[in-house]
């Protein structure tokens, strides 16, 4: 592992974090760059070794995390606030290496349930992996209003 990249990307999202969709913790720590585009969350980052399981590709964790991510980041962007009920992950292909784009989008929105759809892919376009999930919308405070992009 490359020690000082992990090192570098961990002091960079310490100093750049803050408690806001897009900028907290984990998403500088992975280095997660958002986009929205018609009704979808687009979620880009570089596969980098720490991220990596003992065989050498992306961990499934990453990769539930970041569907995760752009799913939760769509609902608030559309509705505001939610919270997980449940997700499936599928994992269709290993990735070790370039930019991976993760993009989020509804099946279903509803009024306080909503469903969701999220599809990993490499590079060449190849799918890594896929997820659905139900989200449940929570009520709005005024910290937790929806953020404009």
């Amino acid at each position: 592992m490359d020690e000082r990249a992990a090192t570098e990307a961990f002091e960079a999202a310490l100093k750049s974090h803050r408690p806001a969709f897009e900028d907290f913790f984990l998403s500088k720590l992975l280095g997660l760059r958002f986009a929205y585009d018609e009704g979808k969350c687009i979620v880009s980052f570089e596969a980098k070794d720490f991220m990596f399981n003992p065989q050498g590709s992306l961990h499934g964790g990453v990769i539930a995390t970041v569907m995760d991510i752009s799913m939760g980041h769509l609902l608030n962007h559309v509705q505001g606030p939610g919270t997980t009920l449940e997700m499936k992950t599928q994992y269709v292909k290993a990735a070790r290496t370039g930019t991976l784009t993760c993009t989020g989008e509804f099946i279903q929105q509803g009024q306080g349930i909503s469903y969701l759809r999220s599809t990993l892919v490499d590079n060449d376009g190849d799918v890594v992996a896929f997820a659905t999930a139900t989200w449940k919308r929570l009520k709005q405070t005024d910290t937790s209003k929806p953020q404009e992009t």
